[in-house]
C-alpha cells in the first residue's frame, strides 16, 4: 500500500490546541506503516478561524514539510473547506477527518487496509461515541436511519468524518450547505463499493464543538434536496406533473362542489366565494412555495458548475 500516493484533508476552525498533536499523530500513524512524508500530504483547510490555528500550522509546517495549508478567506462551513481540500488534493486515495482529535489517526492504516481489499469508499463509525446522548448521539442516530431509509445506503454513522475514498469516485462530486456527510450517496450513486468499519473516538480536549441542535434541521432540508435529486433531476415533470394533477383533481372536486351548493342546494354565491378563493390560494401558495425552493437548488447548482465557480475562496497556499 506504501506505493500508493494519499492525500489526508483536514477541516479546522479555531482549532489552536489540536492540530499541533493532529500533526504528530498522523505522522505517528504513516510511520507505522511504512509511509515516508514523500508517499502523503496532509492538507489543513483553515476555514476563517479566529484564534491562532494558522500560527500553530505554520510553526508544525517546519517539523512536517509534507504539510499544506489552505486558508479560506472567512468561514465557509465545512462542507466548503472540505471541497477546497477535494479541488487541491493530489492523492490516489482521499482520507477526510476532524481536526479536534476526535478522530484518532491511528486508525487510518485500518481504513487504507479495508479499502485494499477493493472498495471504493470505506466509511468509519464511531462505535462508543464520546458525546452526550440527547443532545449529540440520540439526534445522530434518528439522522442515520433516516438518511439511510431515504437515501437507500445504509450506514451506520454518516456524520463520522473520518472515511476514505478513492479519488476517482468524488474527484467530480459538487458540495453546497451541509452536504459533506452525504458524500457516500454520491458515491454510490457513481457505483462505488461502500464499507464501514468502527474507529475510535474521543472526548474533545480543546476548544469548542461546532454542531449545534440547528444543523439537524440543516441536515434535513438538505436530505429533502438529496432525495429530490437523486428521484426526479432527470425527470423534474414527475414531480411537478404529479402536484399538477393533484391540483386540478382538487380544483375539480372544490369546483363540483361549488356547482351542486349553488345549483341544487340554492345556496347563495356569494356565501361559498370565500372557500373557494382561499382553497385554491392554498394549493397554489404550496406549490409555488415548494416549486421555487427546488427550482431555487437547481440554479445555484447551474450557477456554480456552468461557471465552476467554486463555493470558497482562498486568502493564501502555504506548501
Amino acid at each position: 500500500m506504501s506505493e500508493l500516493k494519499l492525500s489526508i484533508i483536514i477541516p479546522v476552525y479555531n482549532e489552536e490546541g489540536n492540530v499541533a498533536e493532529v500533526c504528530k499523530r498522523i505522522y505517528d500513524s504513516m510511520h507505522s506503516i511504512n509511509f515516508q512524508p514523500t508517499d502523503y500530504e496532509v492538507i489543513f483547510v483553515d476555514d476563517g478561524s479566529k484564534d491562532k490555528t494558522l500560527q500553530v500550522l505554520q510553526t508544525n509546517k517546519n517539523n512536517y514539510p509534507n504539510i499544506k495549508v489552505i486558508v479560506l478567506r472567512r468561514n465557509y462551513g465545512q462542507t466548503a473547506a472540505m471541497s477546497a481540500g477535494f479541488d487541491y488534493a493530489s492523492g490516489e486515495i482521499i482520507i477526510l477527518m476532524d481536526g479536534d482529535l476526535q478522530n484518532d489517526p491511528a486508525d487510518i492504516p485500518r481504513l487504507l487496509e479495508k479499502l485494499n481489499e477493493g472498495y471504493d469508499v470505506v466509511s468509519g463509525y464511531r462505535k462508543n461515541r464520546c458525546d452526550a446522548f440527547f443532545t449529540r448521539r440520540f439526534p445522530s442516530f434518528v439522522a442515520n436511519k433516516l438518511i439511510s431509509f431515504i437515501s437507500g445506503v445504509e450506514l451506520t454513522d454518516y456524520g463520522c468524518s473520518l472515511k476514505a475514498y478513492k479519488k476517482e469516485v468524488v474527484k467530480n462530486i459538487k458540495l453546497y450547505g451541509e452536504m459533506h456527510r452525504f458524500i457516500p450517496i454520491y458515491t454510490y450513486w457513481e457505483g462505488a463499493k461502500i464499507a464501514e468499519i468502527p474507529v475510535s473516538h474521543h472526548p474533545r480536549k480543546s476548544g469548542k464543538s461546532k454542531y449545534g441542535l440547528i444543523r439537524i434541521v440543516k441536515v434535513l432540508l438538505d436530505l429533502i434536496t438529496i432525495k429530490f435529486l437523486a428521484d426526479f433531476s432527470q425527470k423534474p415533470i414527475y414531480l411537478f406533473g404529479g402536484f399538477g394533477i393533484i391540483s386540478f383533481f382538487a380544483a375539480c372536486v372544490v369546483g363540483l362542489k361549488t356547482l351542486y351548493e349553488r345549483f341544487i342546494i340554492d345556496i347563495p354565491g356569494i356565501n361559498l366565494l370565500p372557500l373557494v378563493m382561499l382553497t385554491m390560494l392554498l394549493i397554489v401558495s404550496s406549490l409555488l412555495f415548494v416549486s421555487f425552493g427546488i427550482l431555487a437548488e437547481i440554479l445555484v447548482r447551474i450557477y456554480h458548475e456552468s461557471q465552476n465557480k467554486p463555493v470558497y475562496k482562498i486568502s493564501k497556499i502555504i506548501q
